[in-house]
């Protein structure tokens, strides 16, 4: 094979193969070498510092230490008969490999495959994989994007992993971090013009200096080899707000028709989901549209407003969540900031949803990594929201023309929290995490002595899934719950409808109801009973034993019905 590594401001570059070194010659920008072996690193000028490759494929010592060349070719998939999943209409579910499972890997994870199944989820989230300094970590502190995390299970076990979950019918989203690199083990610096500049997380690529092409062909390369080398069906797009990009065409653009030609060669769909805190629907806005073509977003406004309704919780940026009408508004409008006040932000922020944009481009969810982890104790809604309140916002976001989201155990209310966590083998890194975090968070008000410390391994434990719990009772009935939501978006199409303007909702006080087509969701998220007209109806599926009587639903608190007409069900009509 032929070694190549990209050093432009280099002046003599050689690579270690197996022990040996060998002299590169210069072809440009990039330089070659055609040395044969297995394990290699690059030296870099008169340094004899061994650097990893920046595209490496396989790190199995570590991100310090040399590279490994991987044959893609190799492995024998069994995915032939795969044609990949849509958007519309699915299911993701949310998880991470280190803690999904007791053993933490690939091959533990696909041994709860035909529980996800049968859960009735149709695409995996999994965070990220690629190679970071530690055994264990979150993920996005990664360092060298091409190359899996070996604890997991290295190359192999990821692509074990996706065949095993084509098998059962479901797509894999890859979440990807393109917006920083990790503190250990960033070295792309010493080769050529990456970075450029820092955001809270790290150092920043150069995506629209002097030597730009070539970074922002590292990132696109990187994605589509996650999604042609590995079968990957989808992209998660970490924090793409804080990309700085000021071209004509923005990386994600061209991302995206990059993705779409890929789509087009190997005859499955391929998808591109962002993460954004700018309230632009142009990210998901199609390309001859004028906006950026991506296929979907998460939209934490809707989980700030769901989060709000039923914990109260209004500090920070669940503020503006607290004024009155604001769940109804964003379950209406997507972003409760389209262009208005934000308060936490000290300015107006975002821009309206067009009407014509389909709600399945916006993913909706009661909790997520973000959301559970970055709390000081990683406490999920579990832990301070009663069953009922529970059951009611899972019903909404299923009932809801957005593409619902669940994280993983939150469908059985999970006890075990998600704390963060690290294992950076240098101490002064160590401390520097342990001591950051504490007093991030003493600033929110928390004590310093009740954050959990992010590199003893007992907070790895802590945040591990307890399988044990599916079947106790209350995790069961709330497992039973999630499968029946779920079933339910399948048996009436009206529920995955993703039209917008067919969508409705009513709100008043403490209750709400959402318009379904034949379907109404009415749901009670107040501590008083309440009674909501709905028209002649039948119970399709209720939580908290409310009461059906003519035309009209009585709640107690915490409860839902979803009922559908009967006209409806006499004449196959929907009644608007």
């Amino acid at each position: 094979m032929s070694f190549r590594v990209w050093a432009p401001h280099a002046e003599r570059v050689r690579v270690r193969v197996d022990g040996a070194d060998h002299e590169m010659t210069r072809d440009g920008e990039w330089w070659r070498s055609d040395a044969t072996g297995s394990d290699y690193a690059f030296l870099v000028g008169d340094k004899e510092d061994l650097l990893p490759d920046p595209r490496s494929r396989w790190q199995p010592n570590g991100v310090h230490e040399p590279s490994r060349v991987y044959d893609h070719s190799a492995f024998e998939w069994t995915d032939q008969a795969w044609r990949g999943r849509p958007l519309p209409g699915g299911v993701l579910y949310e998880l991470h490999i280190g803690t999904f499972t007791a053993g933490g890997t690939f091959d533990a994870a696909i041994g709860k495959l035909d529980y996800l199944a049968g859960l009735g989820v149709t695409f995996v989230e999994v965070l990220p994989v690629n190679s970071f300094d530690g055994t264990a970590g979150w993920g996005y502190d990664g360092v060298l994007w091409g190359a899996v995390h070996e604890p997991y299970g290295g190359p192999d076990g990821f692509k074990r992993f996706v065949d095993a979950c084509h098998r059962r019918g479901l797509a894999v989203v890859l979440d990807v971090v393109y917006n920083h690199l990790g503190p250990s083990g960033a070295y792309l610096d010493r080769f050529g013009p990456y970075f450029a500049g820092s955001n809270d997380w790290g150092p920043g690529l150069n995506l629209d200096g002097e030597g730009s092409d070539e970074v922002r062909r590292y990132v696109i390369d990187n994605a589509l080899s996650w999604l042609r080398d590995f079968h990957v069906d989808a992209l998660r797009l970490d924090a793409v707000h804080a990309l700085v990009d000021r071209r004509a065409t923005h990386l994600l653009e061209e991302l995206a028709v990059e993705v779409s030609a890929l789509s087009a060669a190997v005859r499955r769909p391929l998808t591109l989901i962002a993460e954004s805190d700018l309230n632009d629907p142009r990210l998901v806005t199609a390309r001859e549209a004028g906006g950026y073509g991506l296929d979907a977003q998460w939209s934490d406004d809707l989980h700030h407003a769901l989060h709000v309704a039923l914990t109260g919780e209004t500090s920070g940026y669940y503020a503006d969540f607290a004024a009155p009408g604001a769940l109804a508004r964003t379950l209406r409008d997507v972003f409760f900031h389209a262009g208005t006040w934000s308060s936490f932000r000290g300015r107006a922020h975002g821009r309206p949803v067009p009407e014509k944009l389909p709600a399945h481009r916006f993913l909706a969810y009661l909790q997520n990594h973000d959301q559970i982890g970055n709390r000081a104790t990683g406490d999920r809604l579990s832990a301070s929201v009663s069953p009922g309140l529970l059951a009611c916002g899972a019903a909404i976001v299923f009932c809801s023309p957005y593409t619902p989201m669940i994280f993983m155990g939150e469908e059985w209310a999970a006890s075990t929290p998600w704390q963060f966590f690290a294992s950076f083998p240098d101490p002064e890194l160590a401390d520097a995490v342990r001591v950051g975090r504490r007093r991030e968070f003493a600033r929110h008000g928390w004590g310093e002595a009740d954050v959990p410390d992010p590199i003893d391994p007992a907070t790895v434990e802590r945040s591990r899934l307890d399988w044990a719990e599916v079947e106790q009772p209350g995790h069961r009935e709330m497992l039973g719950l999630y499968r029946s939501l779920i079933a339910l978006r399948r048996t009436h199409p009206a529920l995955a409808d993703p039209v917008r303007d067919h969508f409705h909702v009513e709100a008043e006080g403490s209750w709400l109801v959402l318009h379904r087509g034949p379907l109404r969701l009415a749901v009670n998220l107040g501590s008083d009973r309440v009674t909501v007209s709905l028209g002649e109806a039948v119970e399709v599926l209720s939580w908290g034993s409310p009461e059906i009587s003519g035309d009209a639903v009585t709640l107690p608190p915490a409860s839902f019905a979803l009922v559908e007409h009967r006209a409806c069900q006499r004449s196959g009509r929907c009644v608007t």
